[in-house]
């Protein structure tokens, strides 16, 4: 018998070849539930490691660093640091005789500096006209989404260090 066949019928691998170009655009039940299995593992594999990443990401902790003497700064006066890291800004401002806050300086909303307005009292982007409390770092108005990150200060003699950073909600 001879592999060539006659140019009129089909070539010999379409015989052997079970899968029918008719048949293609079809997807079986069992493809589909296997696709719906597979994807919905996969989904469900990457939500447990993001909440893991999550869990963990909270468990960081933050180096000390000084940031200032104590009274350096005069009573509704400014200093900028930097803190945990050297790309991170921040802001402390001198709120009363011995009450010093401190935020991250990088606005909730569209990471514009904010700066400190004596004059009102208040943390301002004056990227969008967002307004923060300089009590505890909550929206006051403006497009911000959430809060500012507030930093957490101690006292140690005539030192304040930073200590860590407090996220809290929307406030």
């Amino acid at each position: 018998m001879s592999l060539l066949r006659s140019p009129s019928k089909d070539p010999l691998w379409k015989d052997e070849f079970s899968v029918f170009t008719s048949d293609e655009r079809y997807v079986t039940r069992r493809q589909f539930t296997k696709f719906l299995t597979l994807a919905s593992l996969g989904m469900f594999v990457g939500n447990l490691w993001i909440v893991l990443k999550s869990y963990l990401a909270k468990k960081t902790s933050y180096p000390t660093a000084e940031v200032a003497r104590v009274g350096e700064i005069q009573i509704r006066g400014v200093k900028l640091f930097s803190y945990p890291t050297p790309q991170d800004s921040c802001i402390m401002v001198r709120t009363g005789e011995d009450e010093y806050v401190a935020y991250s300086q990088k606005c909730t909303h569209l990471s514009c500096a904010v700066y400190y307005s004596a004059r009102s009292d208040r943390l301002e982007c004056p990227c969008h006209q967002g307004f923060f409390s300089i009590k505890d770092g909550s929206v006051l108005q403006g497009p911000p989404p959430r809060p500012l990150p507030q930093i957490v200060l101690k006292r140690e003699g005539e030192k304040l260090l930073a200590s860590g950073i407090r996220i809290t909600g929307n406030g």
